[in-house]
């Protein structure tokens, strides 16, 4: 499984939420980092601008704090999601998730034509490199057990019960 390829970042910004510092990067074609300090898969530090006045960016992060509001469960800034073509179907299919809404790794996997590689899915899910907006916190385990989570599986339980999402309530 790759890693993002940070060298084509042209700007980031650090935000505040209620959950943390989330670094957010952008590259000519979208946002391609959303990390929550200290989650696993971060980057290594950015070697770009700090652009807070960046429109995509500011974008971004206008609508992550309309998020962390409860005003919004929907994201529309364009997206530069890099990685295989696997982690790039899997993140696709991810997008589709409805807020407030949950499905388990084999629903992921079975969505994708390969129900039998439910650890794959997985190992895909936890390399989401845009936290949140591709919203890798709504795949629970088939029981509706919170399961792994890059960003800790507290932050995983907060952001579920902020979109008002059941824990066990597998759609």
């Amino acid at each position: 499984m790759t890693m993002p390829d940070t060298s084509a970042c042209t700007a980031q910004t650090t935000i505040d939420t209620p959950l943390g510092k989330l670094l957010l990067a952008r590259t000519a074609k979208g946002l391609a980092g959303v990390w929550f300090e200290g989650q696993k898969h971060h980057p290594a530090p950015l070697a770009v601008a700090r652009r807070p006045d960046d429109t995509l960016l500011r974008r971004a992060a206008d609508q992550l704090h309309a998020y962390f509001c409860g005003e919004a469960l929907v994201f529309d800034v364009p997206l530069d999601l890099q990685g295989t073509p696997f982690q790039r179907s899997v993140w696709q299919a991810l997008l589709a998730i409805p807020g407030g809404e949950t499905r388990s790794y084999g629903e992921i996997a079975k969505v994708l034509g390969t129900a039998s590689a439910v650890r794959a899915v997985g190992g895909a899910i936890g390399r989401n490199p845009v936290s949140v907006i591709v919203p890798c916190h709504r795949v629970v385990g088939s029981d509706g057990s919170l399961t792994g989570y890059a960003g800790g599986v507290d932050r995983k339980r907060a952001l579920l019960a902020l979109e008002h999402a059941t824990e066990g309530a597998v759609a």
